[in-house]
């Protein structure tokens, strides 16, 4: 299992292979100092992820780095996060063409294959979309073809006709819970049906973000983070956010995953529902009195302690991410308002106040992301998650450069 060495990158390849580009209604003007900032970061994270590498032991995965006690925190493939390592490898190496980084990937890919099979999570759109998808889109193949759509027939085990929805987490039988996490793993059955023909993964995914939309979304297009149905009946049984400060208040992370999700949706559907979605959900966002002007989030929009709260360095990257897709598609005037505020995202994540000093940061790009602040639990820390979108997002800022 091993991709081909890349030796240049076309500007066609650089329109093909990202999301939107081909469909695109605006068109900005990236600034050129941006553009060299970005150019250094990609060469930090180069070696950044050099120094990751050395931290993991045969068959692990980075997590987080906790810099008060100098330690990192690794898992095995079957963690939710376990894609983004290799998917960040490949995108690096996509700019710079660096072979250690491609050797790192290949490892990492060949211990993640066995969870094509793994049917007891939600997150396989994460875990294998960001690392198979990314690696077939450098090198298709029938391995990887075959390892994503084994992946969403797994991922599919997981919807419910009578919810209509994809299980999120499992619990007691009595529970069927729903995050709004789940909307980035849809990409992953749009893709199947398109590589396929079979339609049922893009009527599991349909179905889901319409019950998503129903159900988790308040009046002023904030996002509850968990939902419980009823398994028997489909009816609603609870609204809750975990990983926030409380029920009702909206907690970033979920709020941006929402926004990144609904803009995948009208990608692929052409459905102006779902456009709506995204930018209702883009001004929920961006009118926030709580957003801070540097764009970077508070981990939640109703934390108690603002303008003291901690930052939320992965929510500001997805958003970062979301919104150089979904300038795309909207009016002129609010594509102009994403493509800046993504602007002032990746310049605020690329300053010394976010992105790492290479060598330092257990190998990480972005410092201060917040995992689960309830639990206690990865609490101002570098995040995998965080760097894969800081990188996504550079990545799609460079294509708006391509002539």
């Amino acid at each position: 299992m091993k991709l081909k060495s890349l030796t240049c990158i076309s500007a066609l390849f650089l329109i093909i292979s990202l999301p939107g580009i081909a469909q695109q209604k605006n068109k900005f003007t990236p600034q050129p100092g941006l553009l060299a900032t970005i150019k250094k970061n990609f060469a930090d994270a180069d070696a950044q992820y050099k120094v990751l590498a050395k931290n993991l032991k045969p068959g692990e995965f980075p997590k987080a780095y906790h810099p008060e006690t100098n330690k990192q925190e690794n898992s095995n493939s079957g963690w939710w996060c376990s894609g983004f390592y290799p998917g960040t490898l490949l995108n690096i190496y996509e700019e710079n063409h660096d072979k250690a980084l491609l050797t790192e990937a290949d490892i990492m890919l060949a211990t993640l294959a066995k969870e094509q099979y793994n049917t007891h999570t939600h997150d396989l759109g994460f875990m294998m979309y960001c690392s198979f998808g990314n690696a077939n889109k450098l090198n298709p193949s029938p391995e990887y073809k075959q390892i994503l759509l084994n992946s969403a027939k797994s991922l599919s085990t997981r919807f419910n006709p009578k919810t209509g929805t994809i299980k999120s987490w499992d619990s007691k039988p009595s529970d069927f819970l729903v995050i709004i996490d789940n909307m980035m793993n849809l990409e992953l059955l749009f893709w199947a049906t398109k590589e396929t023909g079979d339609s049922s993964f893009y009527k599991i995914a349909v179905t889901h973000a319409n019950t998503t939309i129903k159900n988790h979304y308040r009046p002023d297009y904030s996002s509850y983070h968990v939902i419980n149905y009823d398994a028997e009946t489909g009816a609603v049984k609870e609204k809750k956010t975990a990983q926030g400060f409380a029920n009702e208040s909206a907690w970033a992370r979920g709020q941006v995953w929402g926004l990144y999700g609904f803009t995948v949706m009208y990608r692929e559907t052409k459905d102006k529902k779902y456009l709506d979605q995204a930018n209702n959900i883009a001004k929920f966002v961006l009118n926030n009195p709580n957003l801070p002007a540097d764009k970077i989030p508070y981990w939640d929009f109703n934390a108690t302690n603002i303008p003291n709260a901690l930052r939320d360095a992965s929510a500001g990257a997805i958003m970062a991410s979301a919104l150089l897709e979904l300038c795309r598609y909207t009016n002129k005037t609010d594509g102009l308002r994403y493509f800046n505020t993504a602007q002032s995202i990746i310049r605020t994540l690329s300053s010394p106040a976010y992105k790492a000093e290479p060598g330092t940061n257990g190998g990480f790009i972005l410092q201060h992301s917040v995992g689960h602040f309830p639990a206690g639990t990865e609490i101002d820390v570098p995040l995998t998650y965080a760097d894969y979108y800081f990188v996504e997002a550079m990545k799609r800022y460079q294509a708006f450069a391509v002539k």
